[in-house]
């Protein structure tokens, strides 16, 4: 009976388990077949990459060219009143200027305080400054510390024989070093004056930012006998007299006379030169003459100090001739005034033509007539 039994409950669920497993094993059949099918399909074909064109470079756009030539200029002046003492806090309303006649707009105004300074110190190291060489030197070290700020700079030169930069640009205390190094002659020697001042005036004009004050102070008689105008005069007047044979008073007067004005004629051509520079560069020319009144004594004394108080004159500086080398710390005290009231007045010409003949300005203070200003008589403009 017990056999039955088992018969009857376990014979349907041995018929269940049989279906199950027939079931799995489709199952797992059919997925092992699926997987052997795709196993033997083909692979994708690749997805088709498009390289994209190149972006064609554009031409280049054709400009025109526009050359511009400035007509700015700059213009140093100094202002002082009746006793000499720097002006300070003007306006631009309170100048007026005058090109050839012609008003001009002030477009910028240079406060003294503020604009830069630009020193070329020109010293005179012949035999006929010898003996107050070691005063000069010490004198122009301290004008140089007293008026040169943080930003400012001097260059040093030597008038000899020929033109001698014995320091290039730099601060006062590298420059004074330098100036103090420097040796007068022993002996005679000959001076190239003008050369040297022309030489300091393109100096500053390739060295200097054109919007800073340019200054040229020079220590010396201003005798010249080696500069190139000079010489090459003295050697034609030479090459003119040299087969002379009369020897008659007459005939030497005669020689004498033109010999003479073969020099004076090379001094004017050196004279016209230099100032042609100073003024090019936009630079104020100083000069201090240590021989005093010695220097009424001769005529080449005399000529000399006229040429440098001509070229002060054209440039907005001063000649001075102190009466005693004592004198000199007072002199460098007074060019150091008027530079603290050196303004920069900045205008764009309004002449077009092109020329490039010099172009004469004036610059007054019309509300403020009882003011002293000292400015350059005018400039030449710069070549397009």
């Amino acid at each position: 009976m017990y056999s039955d039994k088992k018969k009857k409950y376990f014979g349907p669920a041995l018929v269940l388990t049989a279906l199950a497993l027939f079931f799995c094993g489709t199952i797992f059949w059919g997925a092992s077949v699926t997987a052997q099918k795709i196993k033997q399909l083909p692979p994708p074909p690749p997805v088709p990459r498009y390289k994209p064109k190149p972006t064609p470079t554009p031409e280049p756009p054709e400009y025109e060219v526009i050359r511009v030539s400035s007509n700015l200029v700059v213009m140093p002046v100094s202002v002082t009143d009746a006793n000499g003492q720097p002006v300070l806090g003007l306006k631009s309303a309170d100048f007026r200027i005058e090109e050839d006649g012609r008003p001009q707009e002030i477009a910028q105004l240079g406060d003294p305080e503020q604009v830069p300074l630009d020193i070329a110190l020109l010293i005179d190291v012949s035999s006929s400054v010898s003996e107050r060489f070691a005063f000069e030197e010490q004198a122009a070290t301290r004008f140089l510390k007293q008026v040169l700020r943080p930003t400012d700079r001097a260059t040093v030169f030597a008038i000899d024989k020929t033109p001698r930069l014995e320091q290039e640009r730099a601060t006062a205390d590298v420059a004074t070093a330098r100036l103090l190094a420097i040796k007068a002659a022993t002996g005679p020697s000959p001076t190239a004056f003008y050369d040297t001042v022309s030489e300091a005036a393109r100096y500053l004009a390739k060295n200097t930012p054109e919007q800073h004050r340019r200054v040229i102070v020079v220590i010396s008689d201003g005798e010249d006998n080696f500069s190139n105008s000079v010489r090459d005069s003295a050697v034609a007047a030479y090459n003119a007299t040299k087969g002379e044979t009369d020897l008659t008073p007459a005939a030497r007067a005669r020689i004498r006379a033109a010999s003479e004005a073969a020099l004076l004629k090379g001094h004017r051509k050196a004279q016209t030169e230099v100032q042609q520079q100073v003024q090019t560069a936009n630079a104020v020319f100083y000069a201090i003459n240590p021989s005093g009144q010695a220097l009424k004594l001769n005529v080449i004394s005399t000529r000399a100090q006229e040429a440098m108080q001509k070229l002060a004159a054209a440039t907005g500086g001063t000649a001075f001739v102190p009466e005693r080398i004592e004198n000199l710390e007072a002199v460098f005290g007074r060019i150091a005034s008027e530079l603290r009231a050196q303004y920069l007045l900045q205008y764009y010409s309004d002449d077009k033509s092109g020329r490039a003949s010099f172009r004469r300005i004036v610059v007054t203070t019309p509300a403020r007539s009882q003011l002293r200003l000292r400015a350059r008589e005018g400039y030449y403009p710069k070549a397009n």
